[in-house]
């Protein structure tokens, strides 16, 4: 297992070099929910996110040295139910990676079903922060006249990071990048009356 220990070795090199770089930097950065709307399409209903991504020196030092940052946006519809466990009924769950080409000099957002390229980091993020006409994955019926639960919460996923960066990263506040959990109440659009819902920040 030679070759597992000489790429464990590289990670542990490449995240003492990014600590080192960022050991003096404050760590700030966020990530804030402007807007969510939930829109009845003839297939079903589609999903709209407007957020605010602030990277702090450490992940953009991390980029700058080849580290894939991968953020998360979770939504879910959960049926209350009396008798029984609440069930969730439908949800979207996107996570779309964001790295830097150093040879091209260009950023790169990817998914399992795109890959974009951007100039700069602020157009990358630009990008990130706009989720437009996400399918919503039915699981169960879903009924007009129910209130469901609903909650909200775009993050950092550190789960998606080499083993050794996990180690480090979950114990520093720099890689800690989270909005609040959202949750509130609601009953299903109709086709003409999109539910929307804005964050005062």
């Amino acid at each position: 297992m030679k070759w597992r220990r000489f790429i464990n070795l590289v990670f542990i090199s490449l995240l003492s070099a990014v600590c080192l770089d960022t050991a003096s930097a404050q760590p700030y950065g966020s990530i804030q929910v402007r807007s969510f709307k939930l829109t009845a399409v003839d297939a079903g209903f589609s999903v709209d996110i407007d957020s605010t991504i602030e990277l702090n020196p450490t992940l953009e030092q991390a980029l700058e040295k080849g580290i894939v940052l991968y953020f998360v946006n979770k939504f879910t519809l959960v049926e209350p139910r009396w008798y029984w466990f609440d069930k969730e009924v439908a949800r979207i769950k996107t996570r779309v990676g964001l790295r830097y080409h150093a040879l091209t000099r260009r950023y790169i957002l990817s998914d399992n079903t795109f890959s974009r390229n951007y100039s700069t980091l602020k157009d990358a993020l630009v990008a990130l922060q706009r989720l437009r006409d996400h399918p919503l994955t039915i699981y169960h019926e879903l009924k007009p006249n129910v209130q469901y639960n609903a909650t909200l919460r775009l993050w950092l996923d550190l789960t998606r990071m080499p083993k050794p960066f996990q180690v480090e990263a979950l114990g520093s506040s720099a890689w800690n990048l989270s909005s609040d959990r959202l949750e509130w109440q609601m009953t299903l659009p109709k086709p003409d009356q999109p539910f929307q819902l804005s964050i005062e920040q």
